[in-house]
């Protein structure tokens, strides 16, 4: 598993935290690596999930006027913790990170089938997808903005790339 995912998982577990404790910001990233986290991700990966924790929790009303647009019948309130956070966490990347979207959704995806359910994998990916679209309408990434993800993951030694075959 790349260490970028792996940092989202991360971000999905302190958003789940916040979700389920209240507790918010210095507090809440301080609280889940001194006692929550694995301790084995980089320093640019640890960064990088505390980013988008924070950011999506201080964007919240943003963030979740967005999904709530595209949730038709559906009450953020009224959703799976998890579903709900995937979705907090894709569409904060969507609106603040340089991601391609297509790429955040599918990492998106990939987290929910390890964290929720089938259905679930379903729901968010219609949910995403119709944010997509309408945000590709208003506001198109283009090529310069865009930083691919094979870009932002940094190889160490033991990537299985540098390894002889």
């Amino acid at each position: 598993m790349g260490s970028r995912r792996k940092a989202r998982e991360c971000a999905l577990q302190m958003l789940f935290a916040a979700d389920v404790s209240g507790t918010r910001g210095d507090e809440l990233a301080r609280t889940f690596w001194s006692e929550l986290a694995d301790g084995e991700l980089e320093p640019q990966s640890r960064e990088f999930a505390t980013k988008l924790a924070i950011g999506a929790l201080a964007n919240l009303p943003e963030v979740d006027e967005r999904i709530r647009s595209r949730a038709e019948h559906w009450r953020i309130s009224r959703m799976a913790l998890v579903d709900r956070n995937v979705l907090r966490l894709a569409v904060y990347e969507f609106l603040h990170e340089p991601t391609p979207r297509t790429v955040t959704i599918n990492e998106a995806l990939e987290i929910a089938r390890r964290f929720s359910t089938y259905e679930a994998t379903q729901f968010i990916n219609g949910i995403l997808d119709a944010i997509k679209r309408d945000l590709d309408q208003i506001l198109p990434q283009t090529d310069t903005e865009l930083i691919e993800e094979s870009e932002l993951e940094s190889p160490t030694a033991d990537s299985p790339e540098d390894q002889p075959e």
